[in-house]
């Protein structure tokens, strides 16, 4: 299975590109906002993999972020949403913006997707409401998306506290990402916890 390609872009259309790595040209899929934020043709690129075999072909999807690729994967769960539609979404929506739309229940913003209509839009934000990856906090500024919990240290620990007393997924993510905002990058798993509880309690 391939993760992750670093190489040199050598070509972009509609929707892939030609990685360059090492003389071999890898064709990889992506969304219209991952093609439109890749460095240009000529120069190195790292993408993000997600590789999908069939019995006839085996597929690359690319990402800029892991946040997106998991995303991609996530959307990819839900009756009616394949590799296609998952791209569609990610076109017109980033990781953050997905992460908001869930947390907000906001089926609008998902239907503006090509392919996504009123139904499987809220088909969608229903199933994923709780389970909005790690790598992207639901409605944060620019210093609480830095600090958003990732997968290990006293952000996380606090998230999965946060989860255990009852509070849903959403919700811990965002009031951890404050905490650890407020606090700053030595912040202990214990104040985290004090100043979430303080932020969810308002």
């Amino acid at each position: 299975m391939i993760g992750k390609l670093k190489g040199v872009v050598e070509t972009i259309s509609e929707d892939q590109l030609v990685l360059d790595v090492n003389g071999v040209g890898y064709a990889v899929a992506a969304s219209a906002r991952t093609l439109r934020n890749l460095p240009a043709v000529g120069e190195a690129a790292v993408l993000h993999i997600e590789t999908q075999m069939r019995e006839d072909s085996i597929k690359l999807f690319g990402f800029l972020a892991e946040g997106e690729r998991d995303w991609f994967r996530l959307l990819q769960s839900v009756q009616g949403v394949g590799a296609k539609v998952a791209l569609a979404i990610l076109s017109v929506l980033s990781a953050a913006d997905l992460s908001q739309a869930m947390a907000l229940q906001d089926k609008a913003s998902v239907a503006r997707a090509q392919g996504v209509g009123p139904k499987l839009a809220a088909r969608i934000v229903a199933e994923l409401k709780d389970k909005i990856p790690l790598s992207g906090a639901a409605g944060l500024g620019e210093a609480a998306a830095r600090a958003a919990p990732t997968r290990e240290g006293p952000a996380h620990d606090a998230m999965l506290a946060l989860v255990n007393l009852g509070y849903g997924r959403p919700q811990a993510v965002e009031a951890v990402a404050r905490g650890a905002a407020a606090l700053g990058a030595d912040a202990t798993t214990a104040a985290l916890i004090r100043l979430s509880l303080k932020e969810l309690a308002q």
